[in-house]
């Protein structure tokens, strides 16, 4: 059985091991796979796995030996499944890998913007705090979390444990859910999602990406918003129009960004969010803590293995 890792390097740059993996197939890890060569780092595999590779209609075509795509990561937008389902082929996906690492990030997020850590790191290290005439100082808003109002959009495995620990911090939290409101846990109250523009204090995106989330806010939704909200992104970069945010940060109606996607990554130098003081990114890494990577190759293996003895699992 031969086994062609595309994009290895992401979610394993050498500090974890492909030596499991090996023990089911003759195996060839690539670091990094461009466009143009998918075809011809492919085209003797049996099973690929990959990241973020995109694998289109196109490609599988010329892939006639191909019978398993796995992907290492919960989204798969990346490959045409319908595609792969009438050609018979399994794709499989890791779900849940990275819940605690992504809650935990969504949470950084919220916390620098609303206590400006970052910022008051650097005035110290350049000997602000040292030349103060007082014990303390600040020169920006610092804003306490319990009595705010959260809105979440979405309550996968992500979303419900955000809003668990926004409850711990003592906020109220309403979310635009397809629960039942009677299924939810208490202190967490479905709403439309009008409504939870109109209310939120800081609204954080935890939905999929699909063609009713594509740019699910947008300059019409932004200025629903109360102002000066806050608005948390770890999601997916295309759930928003990053323009009319950007507009939305430079006018007040939102007083800060925190995001750990963009809409294109790498992002061009001249995106406009970029240039804004009250947008803070992190480069697409609430997923790649080594905890968390370590359990997405254990997963990914287990898909594999599972695969090659006829009961595949974790089929999308």
């Amino acid at each position: 059985m031969k086994i062609v890792v595309l994009d290895g390097y992401s979610a394993n740059p050498g500090d974890l091991s492909w030596d499991a993996l090996k023990e089911l197939g003759d195996l060839t890890v690539y670091p990094r796979t461009s466009t143009k060569q998918i075809v011809e780092c492919s085209k003797e595999a049996d099973i690929i796995l990959l990241n973020k590779v995109k694998i289109t209609k196109e490609v599988i075509e010329k892939l006639p030996k191909l019978k398993y795509i796995g992907i290492l990561a919960t989204g798969y937008n990346i490959v045409d499944t319908a595609y792969a389902r009438e050609r018979g082929i399994v794709v499989s996906n890791i779900p849940a890998y990275s819940t605690d690492s992504v809650v935990q990030m969504t949470f950084a997020h919220i916390l620098n913007i609303t206590n400006q850590v970052g910022h008051y790191a650097e005035l110290v290290r350049n000997n602000r705090w040292s030349s103060s005439k007082d014990f303390c100082f600040w020169d920006t808003p610092l804003t306490e979390l319990s009595g705010k109002t959260m809105g979440i959009v979405g309550l996968g495995n992500i979303g419900m444990r955000v809003a668990t620990i926004a409850r711990q911090f003592g906020m109220d939290v309403f979310a635009l859910t397809s629960k039942e409101s009677a299924n939810l846990p208490s202190g967490i109250q479905k709403t439309t999602l009008n409504g939870l523009l109109s209310i939120a204090d800081i609204l954080s995106l935890h939905c999929p990406l699909n063609q009713n989330t594509n740019q699910l806010i947008n300059a019409e939704r932004l200025a629903m918003m109360k102002p000066g909200s806050i608005l948390i992104n770890t999601g997916r970069g295309q759930l928003v129009d990053e323009e009319a945010v950007a507009h939305a940060l430079a006018t007040g109606r939102l007083s800060g960004y925190g995001a750990d996607v963009m809409a294109i990554e790498p992002p061009s130098k001249d995106n406009p969010l970029l240039k804004q003081p009250h947008a803070f990114f992190t480069p697409h890494i609430a997923w790649a803590s080594k905890e968390a990577r370590t359990r997405l190759i254990s997963v990914a293996i287990e898909n594999v293995k599972a695969f090659i003895e006829g009961r595949p699992q974790n089929i999308v």
